[in-house]
């Protein structure tokens, strides 16, 4: 059974840092491409960053450039989002998704399989 399972969540304050996981089982993350978006309440669904199969990552959006990267562990078929310096606004349940192909796009209905989502709140 194909999963997609998030973690590493949770409650920081701003300006701290947050490593969010997403471990992949019932199949090899090795030909997808792998992306983190993430959705506020009342907001649409925004793209975080991607990386591809050959491990080249998108660039992140304005409001988290130089704050957030991604990176791929083929070995142990996880995707990680290192966050640092967060701030309130970063404040969403964020999103593991896959898409087939190994190559990134920009809206999140071009990706096949999605995690649960794991809540990050930045407050004080």
């Amino acid at each position: 059974q194909l999963q997609l399972v998030e973690s590493g969540g949770g409650l920081v304050q701003p300006g701290g840092s947050l490593r969010l996981s997403c471990a992949a089982s019932g199949f090899s993350l090795n030909y997808y491409a792998i992306a983190w978006f993430r959705q506020a309440p009342g907001k649409e669904r925004e793209e975080v960053l991607c990386v591809n199969q050959l491990g080249d990552s998108t660039n992140a959006a304005d409001a988290m450039k130089g704050r957030f990267t991604i990176s791929r562990d083929n070995a142990k078929n996880t995707v990680y989002l290192q966050m640092n310096n967060v701030i309130p606004e970063d404040t969403a349940i964020y999103y593991c998704t896959v898409r087939r192909g190994g190559w990134c796009r920009r809206s999140w209905d071009e990706y096949d399989y999605w995690g649960q989502g794991t809540q990050v709140t930045v407050s004080s």
